[in-house]
């Protein structure tokens, strides 16, 4: 998965655990960027009546780095508060949700949102951009939470000074996955036959289908996080590109007083963070995969070797006999993926375009913000020859595991070393899947209407 059961540690804690971000210049709005950071993974839709929410003792942030050494310059924290209504009730809702501040809803959650700017004189700008911004429930079902979309989406899309807007709430998880298949050792169901251990070939069967998560999305003006303010028009200009990741954090101590109640106490650490989809699911080893979340981007140069010698791209001849054997016999540095994952793709790779920070290696998205959004979007992104897509950024309809299962594969490697001729399995391979669970939005949030309780039907289970 992106994020969503990456490491030991955070799969235990879902509330504080970042499942995907996204950052792209926003179609109709393209004087913008718009951030998503998603937590709380693979919520089943009828998860009452305790039902999924954020964490009023979690920091979720966005932060933005527009100088290149992996350390915030712009950050957006978000501050959670949960109410109970009715304190005689176990019910999530004592009838109909018909508003999102209908008193039949036991549970509202409101937050605030800060904007935290580090300046080049070394001083802080902070900003109180609001509180007591609405959260919208869950999509329980068509009697408790009737007609969701039109109801609760717009209600919840709040305007902040500056020309911002926010929104946080329950949505539909974009990021699809064959995970039954692809931690069945790697097996990728399109190419069954030429596994070690060969099957039928099949479809791709998305197993994040009917889940949803909960998301933070953020539009601000471009002006918001470039390093001098302003609006880049120059593709090849530094100035234009910047990284973005989701971190989350916790008091350093909780104790779990007599009253049934966890109290929390000491600084804020950070227990997860998100910049590329997969980086830390696919490339860091288990051993380190708590301590990459604990950790800045600026301290990655640790985890560079993971990247330029990935186990994956091992195994992959080892799983596909045959398949890969010009992947098994390169040796080098994998530099193309040092490009892509750790320091941005430098000018001169892809005419017209870069995307690079800087030698510091630190896992961000980095977005070029004088990119246009495409008139005719690639879900392959760059590799599909739409430069407004992955990994310039990532939108919510790119398909990551396609286009980093072929950068793993080899198929990017030419673009750095001229004289390698990647496998001809690896520019066509992909798990087979599409996000089949509801619509993303061409508008914002983006990202679709959350699969019902009542609606959604539980997956059929074969032993």
């Amino acid at each position: 998965m992106s994020s969503h059961r990456e490491a030991p540690e955070i799969s235990k804690d879902p509330v504080a655990d970042s499942t995907d971000v996204y950052a792209f210049v926003s179609p109709h709005r393209p004087d913008s960027v718009t951030m998503i950071a998603n937590y709380i993974p693979l919520q089943a839709p009828d998860g009452g009546p305790n039902f999924y929410e954020f964490g009023d003792d979690v920091s979720y942030r966005i932060n933005i780095d527009n100088d290149g050494d992996g350390v915030a310059n712009v950050m957006y924290e978000f501050r959670f508060l949960t109410k109970v209504r009715n304190p005689d009730t176990f019910l999530y809702n004592t009838g109909p949700i018909t508003s999102i501040s209908s008193k039949n809803w036991n549970r509202p959650q409101y937050y605030s949102v800060t904007r935290f700017e580090q300046r080049p004189d070394g001083t802080q700008q902070v900003l109180n951009l609001g509180a007591g911004f609405k959260v919208p429930p869950v999509n329980v079902g068509v009697r408790s939470t009737p007609n969701y979309r039109d109801t609760f989406t717009a209600a919840a899309i709040h305007t902040l000074a500056g020309g911002r807007k926010v929104f946080a709430g329950q949505r539909s998880d974009a990021f699809h996955v064959d995970l039954g298949s692809v931690f069945d050792l790697g097996a990728l169901r399109p190419f069954n036959p030429a596994h070690l251990i060969p099957l039928p070939m099949a479809d791709g069967v998305n197993g994040l289908q009917g889940y949803n998560v909960h998301s933070i999305a953020l539009q601000v003006p471009i002006t918001d996080l470039t390093r001098d303010h302003s609006m880049p028009t120059n593709i090849m200009a530094a100035k234009s590109v910047v990284g973005v990741w989701t971190s989350a954090y916790r008091r350093a101590s909780r104790v779990f007083n007599g009253d049934g109640m966890w109290e929390s106490f000491g600084k804020s650490v950070q227990v997860s963070r998100l910049g590329n989809p997969l980086f830390n699911e696919v490339l860091i080893p288990m051993s380190m995969k708590d301590g990459w979340n604990a950790d800045p981007p600026s301290q990655d140069l640790q985890y560079a070797q993971f990247v330029d010698h990935p186990e994956l791209a091992g195994l992959l001849p080892v799983l596909y006999p045959g398949v890969f054997p010009h992947l098994a016999a390169y040796t080098k540095s994998r530099a193309d993926l040092d490009a892509i994952l750790l320091t941005g793709i430098p000018s001169g790779i892809i005419p017209g375009f870069q995307n690079f920070t800087g030698t510091t290696k630190a896992d961000m998205l980095r977005l070029n913000v004088a990119v246009k959004p495409s008139a005719s979007p690639n879900n392959l992104g760059i590799l599909g020859n739409d430069l407004a897509g992955f990994p310039n950024g990532r939108r919510p309809n790119d398909d990551v595991v396609a286009i980093e299962l072929r950068a793993i594969a080899g198929a990017t490697i030419r673009l750095v070393d001229p004289s390698y001729t990647p496998d001809a399995a690896a520019g066509g391979l992909t798990d087979g899947t599409t996000n089949t669970n509801t619509p993303t939005s061409e508008y914002f949030p983006y990202l679709g209407t959350p699969a019902g309780g009542y609606q959604t039907m539980p997956a059929v289970p074969h032993t």
